[in-house]
Order: structure tokens, then sequence, then C-alpha cells
């Protein structure tokens, strides 16, 4: 520190001493009296406290330090060889049953060759750092870098969206740890990643990794991922498929091919991108590689069943997070309902075309299940995973608002030109049949009034009572909603239709019944959903009592099995989509059959193949089982009104609030309907409809 002549700026010893020295040196006596030591400020109390607090701070960060040191040097000490961690894989092997116990297939782990790292395609390890762990080179077994990102993007979106475990930490958790969520076992899982990091070298690490971690569809490591989606060993992965099997790590269930292909591609895209956003490959190399030209191979043994097993599969972690023990997993499947959606598949050939077909019961319970013509050439599941546009099957919907909102099927309406905003739906033939009841209308799946229920009670309500009864997908609020202009899935349309066979209880679709061990122990038991009620029960009965007629002298006769049965046909623009959806007191069933590609194809109506497909599947399911009559009858006690049924708004007469008096006509429709004719009465008490009338009707209307 400078200092002056007089000594200022320099510490008050050294300026008492520099005095001494001065005055001894200049012949002063020694017994002069000494300069003064300067008093020190008195330090305010905050200024201790503050000193104090940085001071315990130091101490407790050096202890916490020490700490940490000997955790992770404890850990290290107690950390396997490499070698016999290349010997010791972990798996869990997996029995899926039917509802009788009849084992439909074992899920295995499957480990293909250890790969040293030496062998391990550099497109692979680099596509694995991108999207796991970029900063796995530098970092020590934790990224303090991540943790800081993954902390404020949890934080901005109120709820955990972002992880922050790199590849070391991933890697202490399969081998050492379970994947239970606390707090604890973040702690042990972060000591072993940095004592694992100053055991193994980073090379070691990333072998036992990519050949540890689990792939879907029970493939442990890149060389069994490899040889299960591609047939061939994991040395000759390409950039394309590294980034598929990358890209399986964050979601094995949701992503692997086996489940969902085209969702694998995209998230490979995803994976590809994040390469070159970090450097690993080139612009020019990222936008070469093309995803949609991979292939993905199936083992040839495989029957159809594996549609369903592979769908059981996804929701089978959210049910138990047992990862060692082996699994007995019970389902809902009915294996005669199984074989015979499986030959009804096969029964109806059209050229090109692919075929979804589920059943269920009232429940929700899935006893059958067929995604696809043939398993072993395509995993795609038509029934569960494919959205499609679903025709005339969806006006149920529409008609479900009307009659909540007071309408009958004897309610009278109309067959005449509509235009909304400049748009007009038609009949392909450009005639109309003039004045009929709701319930005719709906047998003949005539689009003018299913248009002009969307529209006078609106078309938003027609969409919430679709999200209601169980759909899901994005649906358009515009008037040719009512028509089935919106997509949806095999699935949640059955489950719509289950819930109207139910008597208006919601059917949502389940699986597995019970999950245990091999030692016995209990992971799962499915207990009854507590009801639901989405429309009341007379609701649900009209709406039976119609599509009976659909089946009966409308759209629907080829689907007829000499039994009681109610459904609905649906047919999409250039027929790219042919459906069939109905049930039985004991049953449910839904069939959708087209192309991949959306194509057109010549003569798929729902009321031809689909409906003669689903009728064979019918027929077989239900040999012996005696016939129920359906539940399509509105019932009051004459003597008065019961408050449950005054609260769906049914009055003392029997009607729904405001409907009016109704007809005794079962379904059948007026023959002066024929093209040309005079328009009846409305309220003319209609006649018996032939056969030969129908046909010549059916022949120029819309398929539907």
């Amino acid at each position: 520190m400078a200092a002056d002549a007089t000594g200022r700026g320099l510490p008050a010893g050294i300026c008492l001493v520099a005095a001494t020295l001065h005055a001894y040196c200049h012949g002063a006596p020694m017994n002069a009296p000494l300069p003064k030591k300067p008093r020190r400020k008195k330090r305010s109390g905050f200024s201790r406290f503050l000193t104090a607090l940085i001071g315990w701070g130091m101490a407790l960060a050096l202890l916490a330090t020490l700490g940490l040191a000997l955790a992770v040097a404890l850990s290290m000490a107690s950390l396997p060889p490499m070698e016999e961690l290349k010997k010791s894989p972990v798996g869990q092997s997996v029995v899926i049953r039917a509802a009788d116990g009849t084992e439909l297939v074992t899920m295995g782990p499957s480990y293909g060759r250890w790969l040293p790292y030496s062998e391990i395609p550099p497109q692979m390890i680099e596509a694995m750092k991108a999207v796991e762990d970029r900063r796995f080179d530098w970092h020590p077994g934790v990224d303090p870098i991540g943790i800081v990102r993954a902390a404020r993007v949890n934080f901005e979106a109120g709820e955990t969206v972002e992880g922050a475990s790199t590849i070391t930490q991933q890697l202490a958790r399969n081998l050492f740890l379970t994947a239970r969520q606390t707090y604890g076992r973040k702690v042990r899982e972060a000591v072993l990643a940095l004592a694992m990091e100053r055991r193994y070298s980073k090379q070691q690490i990333m072998e036992l990794y990519l050949n540890r971690v689990y792939f879907g569809g029970g493939a442990y490591g890149i060389d069994a991922a490899s040889r299960k989606f591609f047939g061939h060993s994991a040395t000759e992965l390409d950039l394309e498929k590294s980034a598929i099997i990358a890209g399986l790590v964050k979601a094995p269930s949701r992503y692997a091919p086996t489940a969902d292909p085209e969702r694998a591609r995209s998230r490979a895209r995803i994976v590809i991108g994040t390469m070159q956003d970090s450097g690993a490959i080139s612009a020019a190399e990222a936008a070469a590689a093309d995803v949609s030209n991979v292939r993905f191979v199936v083992d040839k043994d495989q029957g159809d069943v594996r549609y369903f097993t592979d769908w059981v599969l996804t929701q089978l972690e959210t049910l138990t997070d047992e990862a060692t023990e082996p699994l007995d997993v019970t389902t809902s499947l009915n294996p005669r309902h199984q074989a015979a959606a499986e030959a009804a598949a096969k029964a109806q050939l059209i050229g090109g075309t692919q075929v979804g077909i589920l059943a269920m019961r009232t429940d929700g319970a899935v006893t059958a299940m067929v995604g696809g013509r043939d398993y072993a050439k395509s995993i795609y599941n038509r029934a569960v995973t494919a959205r499609r546009q679903p025709g005339s099957s969806w006006k149920i919907f529409d008609y479900l608002v009307a009659l909540e909102e007071g309408k009958t099927p004897d309610s009278p309406v109309v067959d005449e030109p509509i235009r909304i905003n400049g748009w007009s739906p038609r009949n392909s033939n450009g005639r109309f049949l003039g004045a009929m009841t709701l319930r005719q209308a709906f047998a003949l799946s005539v689009n003018t009034v299913a248009v002009r229920l969307g529209q006078q009670f609106g078309f938003e309500s027609v969409a919430a009572m679709a999200r209601r009864f169980g759909i899901t997908t994005p649906i358009s609020t515009q008037p040719a909603m009512a028509l089935g202009a919106s997509e949806a899935t095999l699935l949640e349309m059955t489950a719509a239709y289950a819930a109207i066979a139910g008597g208006g209880v919601e059917a949502r679709p389940w699986a597995i019944q019970s999950i245990t061990t091999a030692s016995g122990r209990t992971l799962y038991n499915r207990e009854p959903d507590t009801p639901r009620i989405l429309v009341a029960p007379f609701v649900a009965a009209y709406m039976t009592d119609m599509m009976r007629a659909a089946v009966e002298t409308g759209t629907g006769r080829a689907a007829q099995i000499g039994r009681p049965l109610a459904g609905k046909t649906g047919t999409t623009t250039s027929n790219k989509d042919g459906w069939f959806i109905g049930f039985t007191p004991e049953l449910v069933a839904g069939v959708w059959m087209g192309r991949d590609d959306s194509k057109a194809v010549a003569g798929l109506a729902g009321g031809q193949a689909p409906a003669r497909v689903f009728a064979a599947f019918m027929s077989r399911a239900l040999t012996g089982v005696a016939p129920t009559p359906l539940n399509d009858q509105v019932e009051v006690p004459e003597f008065g009104i019961e408050p449950d049924a005054e609260a769906y708004g049914i009055s003392a007469g029997g009607d729904p609030a405001g409907a009016g008096a109704s007809a005794a006509d079962p379904g059948q429709l007026d023959p002066s309907l024929v093209p040309g004719a005079e328009p009846p009465v409305v309220r003319e008490e209609p006649q018996v409809l032939t056969d030969r009338w129908i046909e010549d009707v059916t022949a120029g209307a819309p398929k539907q």
C-alpha cells in the first residue's frame, strides 16, 4: 500500500515502529511518549452478522464438500469392475394372458451381442449425446448447466417438463437404483454418477450405456434393438437408424416402432435436427437424411394378437413401477372373439385396403382387436392409432344433441336443400326425399337433416357431445363436421357406441385386469369405474331405436345377423373410408376399412364390405349366446312421474318435456317418398316399406 511522508496509508503497527526508529535515529529520548494508536471504527451489527454468515456458509460448504467427497469415495470403492458389469444383464419378462388365463405372448428381455466401444458406429454415439447429454464429454457426471436450465424451464412452466439427468446418471439409475421418483434417489443417483466418472472412463460409460439401456419392444442395448427393429447388427447402423434408436430412450413404449412406426420416424427427425444444432453433423448431412425410407421388421411367427398385446404394454408402465421382477398380466381379451375378428379381417379382401376391428363390452373391456390384415407385414395399429374421418357414423352426436333438446325418433323433419355460408350438403343423386321422421332420416343417413340439426342446436353443441362421449381428437365446428369431417380413432368411436348400448353410461376402454409378480405379489387389480352418466337413459334408448332402424330398414342391412342389432354405417368422400359400428346387448364392435395412403377405393361404402365384416365377426363371436332384446324402449310409470325421470326431462305422459305426442311408427318409411311423388302430410300414418322400394331409393342415395 502506498504512503506519503507522514505515513498515511500504512497500517497502524507499521507506523508505530517507523516513528520509534525515526526518533531513535534523530537522538530523541527513548522514554519519549509514543504516538497514540488510532482508534478503529466500531462495526455495525449487520456487518458482523454478514461476516458471521459468510464464515458459517464457507464452513458448511467445506463440510458438505468433504461429505460429498467421502460419499463419492465410498461409492467408487463399491462399484464392480467393468468386466463384471458386462456379464450381468438385467431385465424383466412379461407374460400377457387372455381373460380366461390363456397365454397370449411372453415378452422377455432380449440382448444382442455386447459391442465394444470401438465397434459402435460413431453416428450412434453422437446421436445419443445430442439427444440425451450434449455436454457428456465435459461434465464430471452431473451437469450443473443442465440443472440450472431445467430448473428455469420447469419454473416457467409451473410443472416438471424437462429433466437434467446425464447419461452417467441414467446409467447409474438403470444399473443400481429403481425408477421411483424421490429426492433421496436423485441424491444417490448423483453421487453414483460422480463415482462412476472416476472409476470408469468416458468411453467405458458410453459403452455400458449403449449396451444396457432399454429401447422398447423387450430390447436391451443397441444391438438387440437394431436386430429387433431393422433385422441386422448395430454395427451396420447408419445415421437415420441411429437417430431412430436414440429417440427411443425418452419414452420406449411411446416411440418404439412396434407401437407406432410413424411416431418413431417423427422422433428421429427431431434427433437429427438436434444433432445438427449441436454440431455433430452438418446441415448438408441433416438435409440428406431421410427416415421415411427406413423399413422395420418383425418376427414372422407373431400373430395378429400382437396388435392387442402391444397396446397392453403401452398401459403397463402407467400401472406399476416394478422394473425387475417378472410380471404376469391378465387382460380382458376373449380368445373366441379374437379368433372371430382375425377370421373376419381376412374374409373381405379388397385390393390395397387395410382393416381395423375392435370389440368391447359396455363396461369398456376390450375383448378383441385387429389393427391390420397382417401384423408381420405391418405393425401399425389402425384400431387404436389411426385417425380417419368417420363419415356418417359420426351422426350419432348430431342426433344425440337433438334428442336431448326434446326431439324423438318420430319427430318430423324434411330432407330439402340447405345452404350455410355458401356450402350446401346434398345427396350424390342430387335429389331430396322430402318429409319424414327423425328415425327415417337416420336410417337412410340423410345428410341435409344431420346438417340442419347441427345448425338448429349448434355445431359447438355437437362437438361438446362428441367430447362428452370420449372423442379426444381435434373437432372442427364448421358445418361439414355434422357429416363426420373431423378425424377420430376406431377405439374412441366404438367406445362412444358402447356408451349408448350401456344406456348412456360411459364406456372407458381398458385392457388390463390384474398384474402380479412371479412370486405371487399383486401389483394391480382393476376396480370397476364409478358410473358416469353421459346422457339420460331415454336418450340412449331413443338413439338405439334409430340405430336399430338403420340396420333393419336403412343403410346397414348388410350387417344383419338374425338377432336384435343396432348400428350405423359411415362412408367418406370418394369412398376413402368405410365404417360400420354396432352392437347387440351382449357385445359392441366397430369396423374400419380403407387404404393407409387415403386413396379412394371403388365400391368401399360402410353399408357394404365393412358391414359384412361386422356381420362375419358378430355371427362367430356370439355363437352359442342366447339373443336378448335391445334396450330401445322408453317406459314411464302410468301413475305419475318419478323424481329420476323428472331429472331426465321426461314428462308424466312419457315424452321428453316439450316433445309432443309420439307416433306408433317403429321405423318403416312411407312409400310415397319415392322421388317425384307428392310430399305426404307429415303426421300421416306411414306404411310398410318393401325391399324393392328401399333398393330403388338407396341405389342413387349417398353411400353412408
